[in-house]
């Protein structure tokens, strides 16, 4: 209960924080309308080929690859908006201003850090694949989604260093692995309360969205007593009404866990610096972060 409390008060301190400044978000919408760009380029025609050559060995391998290649561009994609995020949250938090032309700037700086961050994350999602393998025995899900859950919070904290910092995969590989040992507790707690909020917010939408989408299309195709307009009209307009939620679910969702994350990252990093300096007192987390901790 303490961890969805904690959750909670970071959501709305993170959300006024965007509603000041609304280029904090514009990532988190920009990785949304690229992922749908992406999809309707590359998957369809990736999945059509999948269904011709399938059978065949070579044309296996060759689906193997293509896929690979698919989920490495998502993961950049995913990150290149992620890195934005990051800065525009640390300039606001430094300078009380989150600047998109200073964001991109970063971006290019670190681009093939980024490249090579979405590079290990395929890798990750292959090999946890390959755990899997076809019998999803439940030793083999158990390690594979262990596997995920731990490189998924290392990755939402090597973006940070990377970003801040101007440093490659391997130190910021080592800089959130440093960050997780020496903040374990809290890392652990806060993580599950924001996950926890997060979901339940996303799912509540979600269910709404969906809701409102399928009353208003079964309502005009029972008026329209089942003709094939009527069931037309039904189906595009409860798309229609159902989709914004969704997609504002998945920005609620995207934007929260790198602004959680970022928060996290800066306060750990001030705390070494305090230490290193050899400082007794506390140091203030950023405000969104502080106010989860109260």
């Amino acid at each position: 209960m303490e961890s969805f409390k904690r959750g909670w008060a970071f959501l709305k301190q993170s959300w006024q924080m965007a509603l000041k400044d609304k280029d904090l978000i514009k990532p988190s919408i920009y990785t949304l309308i690229a992922g749908m760009i992406i999809t309707l380029i590359l998957v369809i025609p990736i999945g059509f080929l999948t269904f011709l050559i399938q059978n065949s060995v070579f044309g296996k391998v060759i689906i193997y690859i293509l896929w690979a290649i698919l989920i490495y561009i998502q993961y950049t994609v995913g990150y290149v908006f992620s890195a934005m995020t990051v800065y525009l949250i640390y300039g606001y938090l430094a300078e009380g201003d989150g600047r998109m032309d200073k964001a991109w700037m970063i971006v290019k700086r670190d681009v093939w850090d980024i490249a090579s961050l979405s590079a290990a994350t395929t890798a990750v999602n292959l090999l946890t694949s390959a755990v899997r393998g076809r019998g999803r025995s439940g030793g083999r899900n158990l390690l594979a989604g262990l596997v995920e859950t731990i490189w998924t919070e290392a990755a939402f904290l090597i973006l940070p260093a990377m970003v801040i910092e101007d440093i490659n995969l391997k130190a910021g590989i080592k800089r959130a692995t440093q960050i997780i040992k020496d903040n374990l507790l809290l890392v652990g707690i806060s993580t599950v309360g924001v996950k926890a909020i997060v979901g339940l917010v996303s799912f509540i939408l979600g269910a709404l969205g969906v809701g409102l989408g399928l009353g208003v299309g079964v309502g005009i195709v029972s008026i329209s007593q089942g003709s094939t307009a009527g069931l037309i009209t039904g189906v595009i307009l409860g798309i229609l009404i159902a989709t914004p939620f969704i997609l504002f679910a998945s920005i609620i969702s995207t934007y929260t866990a790198t602004a959680y994350h970022t928060c996290l990252y800066l306060w750990a990093r001030d705390v070494e610096r305090a230490q290193l300096a050899g400082e007794t007192g506390g140091v203030p987390a950023p405000t969104p972060l502080a106010a989860a901790l109260q």
